[in-house]
């Protein structure tokens, strides 16, 4: 190994304890008690309670109510996440698919009227978009989490580009099997987008899984409260000369990290091939 992949090395070390250095400062914390913690700060080693901390967040019952445990919110962020990014997913293949083999006046106009979207993110259309989940009474329920979020300019812009790169052969093809529109879009335009879906479900899904704003607009019932939301609501548990629970906020967290790396590490390799794979 010569010096030139010796400094290489170095530094791809350097970024990997950049990046992984707090959540291993985390993770220790979330092993102290909480006196340890407010008294020292921030833990480097382990503390011994890791047991303890990590089966009160999940199963004791806690918050304001003291009626909802970390289980619960686990669950509601895993319906948050899945939805989410499904969701995303069949709307963005139908919009793609009726751009694309669809011909009817100004499609492409209708395309870069929702690529502007990107121009509008979630912050400054909430107000609206809080009025009517309001209006249509789904606040604290899964659709009002989910269904105000699915509509995705980006997953239309990937699809889109995937379906204009696919043969037009494949569909004089099926026209001359037979094939109506939904069939061919069922039985060969899904199959071939597998790798582009996995690598649009990754960013969906840590996407919708780290929601925190809508969330806690929609959520005023402690029961649909997701994980990214909880954190928050332990360290406002804080009456009187109660010290804060940041051991458990820290426990918290590091659970909320663990679904999206087993998401990203499980289909990293059709992420991979998803976005810069070229062969059809």
């Amino acid at each position: 190994m010569n010096k030139l992949q010796i400094s290489d090395h170095i530094i791809l070390l350097l970024g990997v304890l950049f990046m992984v250095g707090p959540v291993v400062v985390a993770f220790m914390t979330s092993t102290h008690d909480a006196i340890t913690i407010y008294k020292e700060g921030m833990q480097a080693g382990y503390g011994g309670h890791f047991y303890e901390n990590y089966h009160k967040v999940l199963f004791e019952a806690g918050g304001f109510t003291k009626e909802v445990d970390g289980f619960v919110m686990l669950w509601n962020s895993m319906i948050l996440g899945f939805g989410f990014a499904i969701g995303k997913i069949v709307i963005s293949m139908l919009a793609a698919y009726a751009i694309v083999y669809f011909r009817f006046p100004f499609a492409t106009f209708c395309f870069w009227i929702i690529f502007a979207t990107l121009l509008l993110p979630l912050e400054v259309r909430i107000l609206p978009s809080y009025e009517i989940v309001q209006s249509l009474g789904m606040v604290n329920t899964y659709s009002g989490l989910i269904v105000p979020l699915i509509a995705s300019a980006t997953g239309t812009f990937f699809f889109r580009q995937f379906f204009k790169s696919v043969p037009d052969e494949l569909l004089e093809a099926a026209r001359i099997d037979g094939a109506g529109p939904w069939k061919f879009f069922k039985d060969i335009l899904v199959p071939m987008s597998q790798t582009m879906i996995a690598a649009i479900f990754i960013i969906m899904f840590v996407y919708g899984w780290n929601q925190y704003l809508w969330p806690t607009l929609i959520t005023t019932d402690e029961s649909m409260f997701t994980l990214v939301r909880g954190i928050k609501q332990i360290l406002q548990v804080w009456v009187g000369a109660q010290i804060p629970a940041i051991n458990e906020a820290m426990a918290l967290a590091i659970l909320a990290m663990l679904p999206p790396v087993i998401v990203v590490v499980v289909f990293q390799s059709w992420f991979v091939k998803g976005l810069v794979e070229s062969d059809k």
